[in-house]
């Protein structure tokens, strides 16, 4: 298992959160998401090999610009 995380831009209610989650949990590999509306942030439970590539594509399906954070 690794931690990742994740900075979202374009979320504004807690709509927004849920699209950004249900599309991060729906990555396989995807263990946990907690995504956060203030900050714009989502922390990341993940299997080895889940690629951040995957994860974005994700995040922008729904709507949204992600990028990884250190």
């Amino acid at each position: 298992m690794k931690n990742a995380r994740l900075s979202v831009e374009g979320m504004a209610c807690e709509g927004c959160v849920s699209a950004v989650t249900k599309a991060l949990k729906g990555v396989e590999g995807v263990r946990r998401a907690d995504v956060m509306l203030d900050g714009g942030e989502a922390t990341l439970v993940l299997e080895d090999d889940v690629a951040e590539e995957d994860l974005l594509a994700a995040v922008e399906r729904a709507g949204y610009t992600a990028s990884v954070r250190d």
